[in-house]
């Protein structure tokens, strides 16, 4: 597939069935370069401090945005540097919300009340409803994809037990959650 900017808008313009055909390709193209680069990048994100169910998250998000990145039409020129790039900034990206996390946590145990005062009470609940109406609101696959995800299996597993491609799972999942966050910011 050509990697030049026009070439994006014209995969985007594929009939349906070139397209399906499209994203088959890409991941077929994703799975192998997973079986391939899995284990080096997980050994490559254990360096970083993070555990092994850490680094297998990391590694799942970094072959989700291979697959989107390659379904944009994006350049395949040193496909292995470009997941080691993107796993480097993963990491970097987790390991500071972990610290975050911690120091969050440490500030937590110094309160002398932790209980949310009604105010953010109200909010935190107004909050939730929402976000589980929008839950409801969404369709019954992509609830489910959803609920799988927050089971904590992995897409491929996800994929399996639902019969749709990894790609439709990433769409679902990346759809779901973008309303999720959009609601919660509210």
């Amino acid at each position: 597939m050509p990697t030049d900017p026009t070439a994006v808008h014209s995969f985007v313009a594929l009939p349906p069935v070139e397209a399906t055909a499209a994203t088959n390709r890409i991941e077929e193209e994703v799975g192998e370069l997973f079986d391939r680069f899995r284990r080096p990048l997980l050994r490559y994100l254990l360096s970083f401090g993070l555990t092994v169910s850490d680094g297998e998250e990391v590694v799942q998000e970094v072959f989700l945005a291979l697959f989107q990145h390659l379904s944009r039409g994006g350049s395949r020129s040193n496909l292995q540097g470009w997941l080691f790039r993107v796993a480097h900034n993963q990491a970097l990206k987790h390991r500071s919300r972990s610290r975050l996390n911690s120091e969050s946590f440490a500030e937590e145990k110094v309160a002398v009340d932790p209980a949310p005062n009604p105010e953010d009470r109200l909010a935190h609940n107004q909050t939730r409803s929402r976000i589980a109406a929008v839950v409801q609101a969404l369709p019954e696959q992509d609830r489910r994809c959803l609920a799988l995800r927050a089971e904590g299996l992995r897409y491929r597993e996800i994929a399996g037990i639902l019969n749709m491609s990894l790609g439709a799972v990433s769409i679902s999942l990346a759809r779901s959650l973008a309303k999720i966050a959009r609601t919660a910011e509210r």
